[in-house]
């Protein structure tokens, strides 16, 4: 089982929860750097553990600060960095200004298009933009992170995005999230915890942590009728072809 999303540099110890997450049949993590901070705290972190891939990015919200972005750049080469992320719009917290985060949003595509590497996108409270840019200016892998926006899916579905479900697929208010998960390929359905947030129903209230990916593989595979073990090496078929991971 894999977790395709966490932020491990955000967890008090990693290491801990690296060795619970492996008790609990969670053998990989793809774990995401969104600033230069993150990054510096999940290099060591890949470097150390079997089976840990990271993600380097900066997150919109970032646009709104000035960084030296030729050290991520630098970064993307690292053999154990697997993807761009995660990377796009939040118009919902609009913690930077709209067209900030457009170009930054631009710029990284481009990162990714020189790296050959496949983009995490955020998008939040952002479709048409999202949806926009990304048909101008990638053409490659594209992952949609804590996949929340069931209108997005048919676009998706189209282009061969990857849609990444969270702990919030596991609410009882998410029947809507959950109708969008039935309706995914099987080929392009994802799961993640992103934590140390987003923890599953069953573990409402504690911090989050990969281990706890089964819960959402669970209420996926309830969602769509099928066998959680079967439904979970689907996924981690899916997310060696999306990360090119061994």
């Amino acid at each position: 089982m894999i977790d395709t999303h966490a932020h491990l540099d955000a967890l008090d110890d990693p290491a801990a929860a690296v060795f619970r997450a492996r008790e609990a049949g969670v053998t990989r993590i793809v774990t995401i750097g969104t600033d230069p901070t993150s990054w510096a705290k999940t290099l060591p972190i890949v470097e150390k553990h079997d089976g840990v891939y990271g993600v380097a990015g900066l997150h919109p919200h970032e646009a709104a600060s000035d960084f030296d972005v030729d050290t991520l750049e630098r970064l993307l080469g690292h053999p154990k960095i697997v993807a761009v992320g995660e990377i796009g719009l939040d118009y919902y917290r609009d913690y930077a200004p709209r067209d900030a985060q457009t170009k930054l949003f631009i710029y990284q595509l481009g990162l990714a298009k020189r790296a050959q590497l496949p983009v995490v996108i955020h998008n939040r409270a952002a479709d048409d933009d999202t949806v926009s840019i990304l048909r101008q200016w990638f053409d490659g892998t594209v992952v949609l992170h804590c996949f929340s926006s069931p209108a997005l899916l048919p676009v998706a579905v189209e282009h061969g995005w990857y849609a990444s479900f969270a702990g919030n697929v596991t609410y009882a208010n998410a029947e809507e999230l959950r109708d969008a998960a039935r309706a995914v390929p099987a080929e392009l359905i994802l799961v993640e915890t992103d934590c140390p947030y987003l923890a599953p129903q069953p573990v409402r209230g504690k911090t989050n942590e990969p281990a706890y990916v089964v819960h959402n593989v669970a209420a996926l595979a309830e969602a769509r009728g099928e066998d959680a073990g079967a439904l979970a090496a689907q996924i981690d078929a899916n997310a060696s072809a999306a990360f090119a991971l061994p």
